[in-house]
């Protein structure tokens, strides 16, 4: 039987398109000082589409100290008695540098062969306009929505949700909910029906190493004076051993070790190893005894992002630089406590540190743990339920590498599970030149939101009450 509110969001795809170019046309760059009218065009625009559909409550959101860029919340209490979800997705998009190499001006979307380009489209701006045009297709046909929804749209998400944490402490009351439903966090392959239900952590910081006061002549002081790029150099290697393990004591304490069953899960998903490295021009390297999957999504890593030091230059000079500099960044899986990890890699830093060079650590990267949706997760088993119905096909549940800051941090802060329910797909160019997003996405997405609704609609609130920690 045809969903008539499918039917209508679907009947909409065209003017879904253009409020789409319209909404990505928003330089809403949050990283850029200069950005700030395209932050407040992308409010205006999202708050607009928000009250058109009949939401409530409509209001701007910032930590305790007024601080950052605020979150956009609205509401629509419609059902008494069903669940309700807090529905994320975020407005700010990454910087369009390098601008020489987009084919089309990033903030001018183009649509071409079936994809429309332009920064932000995928990460996030599409996923959201589909979550929204799904709900507002409901209000539209049935002049309801079958469950309750407190929208979360936030405006920090591309530089690490700094204030998030404020917000969720400030406004805890105005967000209670039984479980988080994000428009972002993207498919992981177009040939492949998945869900994502883990993410990494992450931490960082920078260091610097000194052996003098002053940059030195070679010829006078080499050999008898230490070369901090390579104390440096010694450091950095001694984070690994041979094995590729992480040489910090303590570093792995309380990660859990991969089970069987979750091993046997990983190694059925089709996965093509020779073809992915080829694509890059690399070979397989990492941690020993796991497998690659398993050290992307189940293991925890420690990385140099840059060194520098000395002279770069053209031609020759002969110094000895009497400081060096990297800058390290970490990611972690569940069970890691961010600071923990980062305090016993600077500890290690610290102990194999000469009694010849100083060591500063500075430029804290910000931190935020990992974090996996519960395997029986009534949210975790909907989402299954609405792609079995719009595809004919059970899909894969898979992690990413990367990190999520918000999944970490509700569960945190409200204590709320997060189910990752985007129509991205992880090849689209976000955060890279020339981003796009395929129309076929808008199809696929807007049954699947519809479907979705309709799913949790048949939950009782009760089977999520195990599971809100707070």
């Amino acid at each position: 039987m045809t969903d008539p509110v499918l039917t209508h969001a679907l009947n909409r795809q065209g003017q879904l398109i253009e409020d789409l170019k319209d909404l990505v046309a928003c330089p809403s760059v949050g990283a850029d000082p200069a950005m700030a009218q395209g932050m407040e065009d992308a409010r205006k625009l999202i708050e607009a589409r928000l009250d058109a559909m009949g939401f409530r409550n409509r209001r701007r959101l910032t930590p305790a100290d007024g601080s950052g860029q605020p979150a956009i919340f609205a509401e629509r209490i419609d059902a008494p008695g069903k669940p309700t979800m807090l529905v994320y997705a975020h407005y700010d998009v990454q910087p369009s540098d390098p601008l020489n190499k987009w084919d089309t001006p990033p903030f001018e979307p183009s649509e071409r062969d079936g994809r429309l380009y332009g920064r932000g489209i995928s990460d996030d701006k599409g996923p959201m306009m589909i979550a929204l045009d799904a709900l507002a297709a409901f209000v539209a046909v049935e002049g309801q929505l079958p469950i309750n929804v407190k929208l979360l749209i936030e405006g920090e998400e591309e530089t690490g949700s700094p204030s998030l944490p404020g917000i969720l402490e400030m406004h805890r009351e105005l967000l209670v909910a039984d479980a988080v439903l994000s428009a972002d966090g993207a498919r992981w392959r177009p040939d492949l029906l998945t869900l994502n239900v883990g993410s990494r952590g992450n931490a960082g910081f920078e260091v610097r190493v000194q052996t003098a006061g002053q940059d030195l002549h070679s010829g006078r002081y080499g050999g008898i004076v230490a070369n901090p790029l390579h104390v440096l150099s010694t450091l950095v290697a001694g984070l690994h051993d041979e094995q590729g393990h992480i040489s910090a004591p303590g570093f792995y304490n309380c990660v859990t070790e991969p089970t069987n069953a979750e091993r046997d899960e990983i190694a059925a998903i089709p996965y093509d190893e020779d073809a992915s490295f080829t694509a890059i021009a690399a070979q397989p390297f990492g941690e020993a005894g796991y497998s690659t999957l398993e050290r992307l999504w189940m293991r925890p890593t420690v990385d140099v992002n840059g060194m520098w030091g000395g002279y770069t230059g053209a031609g020759s000079k002969t110094v000895i630089p009497n400081e060096a500099f990297a800058k390290l960044t970490m990611r972690l899986v569940p069970g890691q406590d961010p600071q923990s990890a980062k305090d016993a890699v600077i500890d290690h830093l610290k102990m194999l540190l000469p009694s010849h060079a100083t060591l500063e650590v500075y430029g804290d990267r910000g931190q935020g743990g990992a974090y996996a949706v519960p395997a029986d997760h009534p949210l975790l088993g909907a989402a299954v339920s609405a792609l079995e119905h719009t595809t004919g096909q059970s899909p894969l549940k898979v992690r990413i590498g990367a990190s999520l800051p918000l999944t970490e941090i509700v569960s945190r802060v409200l204590g709320l599970d997060t189910v990752m329910f985007s129509f991205a797909l992880s090849d689209e160019n976000f955060h890279a030149p020339n981003e796009f997003f395929r129309l076929s996405s808008i199809t696929d997405g807007l049954a699947a939101w519809v479907q979705i609704m309709r799913e949790i609609a048949e939950i009782s609130p009760d089977a999520f009450a195990p599971y809100r920690r707070k």
